[in-house]
């Protein structure tokens, strides 16, 4: 691996540290605040990534490194514990504890937008389009071009991340939001129908099939819509 390939990687797994630390962290704050205190127990109501690996070794360090220097693309994941009955007798706050994950990648996609535009306006970025991993560039080997890449791959993880985990497929935050937007009755039903059986043990793999085609056209929407 050359030099420059692993500052990139490193400067991937800094944003997927960040990204995913912001998702869990909005979980547990969003619960703490609907009534569930099993994350702000845990000690995950914080940007602090430590907490957050400690609980998840495997899904924050061990495979999105593995990933990186295998396969050069980043897998990985988190996770914030909650009481599943206070979900049961609560479901509408379990919606909102489910979306604030997403909305907190959201949140750092228009905080990387506004940082790619600023740059572009001030003349230091341009456009360039290698592909996903660079939407900007600057002067090589200066701290803009470090800037750029940074925003760039925050931009573009945390759109797939919040498009990602609003499918409503088990264990995908979607699935939970769901209640938001069904009745009561039917949003129970639905809950109880796919967290059993088939879909309950693959849904990541069923998701990840779903939305295969899907994300390309997502982050080029939201690239054309938020940054070109």
């Amino acid at each position: 691996m050359n030099p420059e390939d692993l500052a990139l990687y490193l400067m991937w797994y800094v944003v997927f540290l960040l990204s995913v630390t912001c998702h869990e962290a909005a979980h547990a704050l969003v619960a703490k605040w609907g009534g569930d205190l099993t994350a702000y127990q845990a000690g995950q109501v914080t940007l602090n990534p430590m907490p957050h690996i400690q609980r998840e070794p495997w899904g924050m360090v061990v495979m999105p490194l593995l990933s990186l220097t295998l396969g050069g693309m980043l897998i990985g994941w988190g996770s914030a514990p909650y009481d599943p009955y206070w979900e049961q007798r609560y479901p509408r706050r379990a919606a909102w504890m489910a979306l604030a994950g997403p909305a907190a990648n959201v949140i750092l996609v228009l905080i990387a937008a506004i940082g790619i535009r600023i740059g572009l306006v001030a003349g230091t970025f341009t456009p360039t389009n290698p592909g996903f991993s660079e939407l900007v560039a600057a002067a090589p080997g200066t701290a803009a071009e470090g800037l750029a890449i940074f925003l760039s791959l925050m931009f573009c993880q945390n759109v797939l991340l919040a498009f990602f985990n609003m499918l409503p497929v088990p264990p995908l935050d979607g699935n939970t939001a769901i209640a938001l937007i069904l009745p009561e009755r039917a949003a129970e039903a639905f809950r109880a129908a796919t967290r059993t059986g088939f879909l309950a043990m693959f849904g990541i793999w069923i998701a990840w099939f779903l939305a295969g085609g899907l994300l390309r056209p997502v982050l080029v929407a939201a690239i054309g819509l938020l940054i070109y």
